[in-house]
């Protein structure tokens, strides 16, 4: 084994002591954090260590960009949160499935928001439909919606392609979550739930609602098939807006 020069064990070191002082920054930030809070309020993680009352539960993308707390302004406690790759609500996702049941048999949550993101990597993967290797098995569930509504980004230019799927995916994924059995007990039952589809948009740092909005199976039906609708026409719009455009 060749040994390390001088200068090259200093690289070594100084790499070292750099990733360190990383994590050692998030160590710092904390304890700012932590002071700031309790000088606001002495009696802050007394209560929240107590118990746990939010009232929505947000299934998001993992993307560092979309921090649900930051883009909401709420507090620890407030929300309860969820993550994955293209904010997807799979019949097969334990890991989805029992915080949506968490959320909706222990807290009792009103309010399930899935929130899809522009310019959202786990789109553009899918549209791509290169071999990543084990991530491919994820992205086959948006590639399946892409196949389900060709007709609606065929036409499209790639930039459009890409944040029309984003759209149609929010609303595929709130039928989905409707569809579970574990929302359809609550609906049954008579508890107060509510799904809702949003789009946070990077650009500008706006929520966007989607407009598919359900409490109860009829109207998660209803307002599925609205808003596909509504996009069909926006759709067209774009296309016509192009073909215009093309031919002055």
């Amino acid at each position: 084994m060749t040994a390390l020069t001088p200068k090259c064990g200093q690289f070594f070191q100084n790499f070292k002591e750099s990733k360190m002082d990383k994590i050692k920054q998030l160590f710092a930030n904390n304890y700012s954090w932590a002071q700031r809070m309790k000088e606001e309020n002495s009696t802050y993680f007394k209560e929240l260590a107590d118990h746990q009352t939010p009232h929505y539960l947000w299934i998001g993308c993992s993307d560092s960009r979309v921090s649900a707390e930051k883009l909401t302004n709420l507090e620890p406690g407030e929300l309860f949160v969820h993550r994955n790759v293209a904010n997807q609500v799979i019949h097969t996702d334990f890991n989805c499935l029992s915080v949506v049941q968490y959320a909706v048999d222990v807290l009792k949550i009103e309010h399930i928001i899935i929130c899809g993101h522009t310019n959202c990597g786990g789109i553009h993967a899918a549209m791509a439909d290169k071999d990543l290797g084990l991530i491919n098995n994820w992205l086959l569930h948006i590639r399946d919606i892409w196949f389900k509504h060709g007709h609606l980004l065929g036409k499209l230019s790639p930039e459009k392609r890409a944040d029309m799927l984003t759209k149609i995916n929010v609303a595929e994924q709130v039928y989905n979550l409707g569809q579970t059995s574990i929302v359809k007990s609550a609906w049954e039952r008579g508890q107060k739930l509510s799904l809702h589809g949003w789009v946070y948009d990077v650009n500008d740092g706006f929520l966007v609602d989607q407009g598919v909005m359900a409490t109860s199976r009829e109207t998660l039906e209803i307002s599925y098939r609205n808003a596909i609708a509504r996009l069909s026409i926006l759709d067209e719009e774009n296309i016509l807006k192009k073909d215009h455009l093309e031919n002055t």
